[in-house]
């Protein structure tokens, strides 16, 4: 019987665990300026729990090497994601971003505002993103960040592949969902729907996954 190969023996396995200080390092790696602070300050007075810093530095970054001129975001919030992407994006590039709740999107311009965002750049469109979504170009877009109704993400998913250009970039906010979609055990509706998305995406022929542990967990996926 052959000798062990050295990767497969118990010895040669090594499992780090990432301390609660050093994953705090890399979540405010790159720090937050006021707006983006104020804007998360008024999240939190409406009860919406925007992405991370984190997820929103490699929000920013995505757009960034895509080059994006054109992004949808289902999940307006109070600004703080649709913020991040506009940093990244093109000067000329446009954000369309949808959400139920007309008050939040108010808030969410002010944040532009403050953030110095020509209101051109932005695209606001209230109601039901699978009302709104759908009428949306095929093919026009280089990112999408879906951040709304966990339930809906498998839907979101089938109209980010209409919505995205070949080489564009679907992300998902809350993919590990507070750590239950890792526990086979956690079976409600929400955590079920985000566990099939990401089945869904690691298994579709023309997409290239990526799961981040950032934040509550960021789903990424290009499509080729």
């Amino acid at each position: 019987m052959g000798t062990a190969e050295p990767w497969r023996t118990e010895e040669a396995i090594i499992v780090t665990g990432l301390k609660p200080a050093s994953w705090t390092y890399a979540e405010e790696f790159v720090a937050e300026d006021e707006v983006l602070v104020a804007a998360r300050a008024r999240a939190e007075e409406v009860g919406v729990v925007p992405i991370g810093t984190g997820g929103g530095a490699a929000l920013r970054f995505l757009a960034a090497v895509t080059d994006a001129r054109a992004v949808v975001e289902i999940g307006t919030g109070t600004g703080v994601s649709g913020i991040w992407m506009l940093r990244g994006m093109r000067p000329d590039g446009v954000l369309t971003t949808v959400d139920l709740e007309a008050e939040h999107q108010r808030l969410a311009k002010q944040a532009f505002t403050e953030a110095g965002i020509a209101p051109q750049r932005v695209r606001l469109i209230p109601g039901a993103a699978l009302d709104v979504v759908p009428r949306l170009t095929d093919g026009h877009y280089d990112l999408v960040f879906c951040d709304g109704d966990k339930a809906e993400y498998p839907e979101y998913l089938a109209e980010a592949l209409r919505l995205l250009k070949p080489g564009g970039v679907v992300a998902f906010d809350n993919a590990l969902w507070h750590d239950r979609v890792a526990d086979p055990a956690q079976r409600d509706a929400d955590t079920v729907a985000i566990r099939e998305l990401g089945k869904a995406v690691r298994d579709h022929d023309s997409l290239l996954p990526l799961l981040l542990p950032v934040g509550d967990g960021l789903l990424l996926a290009k499509k080729v």
